[in-house]
């Protein structure tokens, strides 16, 4: 079973490789460094929120990839796939901080991209802290995996105007619902009521709840940003800020909690 999970989820981290190097390779090679050159001003609080969360998730990624060794092998894939998330993420906000402080324009697109990989790699979290600890049908992966697809393709259609935006929100949301019905009332969360293990079933509900709290700030900035009659614009600079802030919950303290599931469930197992 485990062999059917390990193509996906390397197919995932091959994804995340492609992200980061281009980006990378192409802010090093870049004349213009609007961070070189001084252009972040201390007053901006949008380019401000880029950075803080930029520099908290490179912490992160170095917590989470030091961590491995500390816990049981069964466990290194769930902190790897933590590094990963806040490795491309941090990469991207990087990325998208320059293009605000260049432009003053919302990088949409990328964090698209961003979404795209690292949303998905939460996803498999579910199914992966579930593994650690107990066998559970790959099912749970792909529906998880398919829900996160759909929840975003339908956002990026509506916000790059490829699509209507309230079918689009209609569509996205749909796909977040699929999403909480799998982690509250479909085959995880009975997964998960059936567990002995006491750290994953805390960790898997602090994780829903996440999902459930944490992200809804995404749906209410579509609506403001694209469903009402105020400036998307102006919307949007203020939503950049909650966007990015919001990343200490739904990324870095998903991990954290991850992290903490796996630390108490190989302590015990060392008792």
């Amino acid at each position: 079973m485990k062999n059917i999970a390990s193509s996906p989820i390397s197919l995932l981290a091959v994804l995340s490789a492609i992200a980061v190097f281009p980006l990378s390779s192409q802010a090093a090679t870049s004349t213009v460094s609007p961070v070189a050159s001084g252009g972040l001003d201390p007053t901006d609080l949008v380019g401000i929120s880029f950075w803080f969360i930029s520099m908290a998730l490179v912490a992160a990624t170095a917590f989470f990839f030091n961590e491995r060794t500390r816990v049981s092998k069964k466990w290194s894939t769930s902190l790897n796939v933590s590094g990963l998330v806040t490795l491309v993420a941090a990469v991207h906000y990087f990325y998208m901080r320059d293009v605000w402080v260049t432009t003053g324009n919302t990088p949409t697109v990328f964090r698209y991209i961003d979404w795209l990989i690292t949303v998905p790699l939460l996803m498999v979290e579910f199914y992966l802290i579930l593994s650690a600890v107990s066998k559970v049908s790959v099912g749970i992966f792909w529906r998880l995996l398919v829900g996160t697809l759909v929840m975003l393709i339908g956002g990026y259609l509506g916000e790059a105007k490829m699509m209507s935006a309230f079918p689009a929100f209609v569509i996205g949301m749909a796909g977040w619902a699929f999403i909480i019905y799998e982690i509250f009332l479909g085959e995880a969360s009975k997964a998960n009521a059936s567990l002995s293990s006491p750290a994953v079933k805390s960790a898997f509900s602090l994780m829903r709840v996440i999902v459930t709290v944490g992200w809804a700030i995404y749906p209410v900035g579509y609506f403001f940003g694209y469903l009402t009659s105020s400036d998307p614009h102006e919307s949007m600079k203020n939503l950049n800020i909650a966007y990015n802030l919001a990343d200490v919950l739904n990324k870095i303290a998903f991990g954290v909690i991850i992290w903490t599931a796996a630390v108490k469930d190989s302590d015990g197992q060392q008792a």
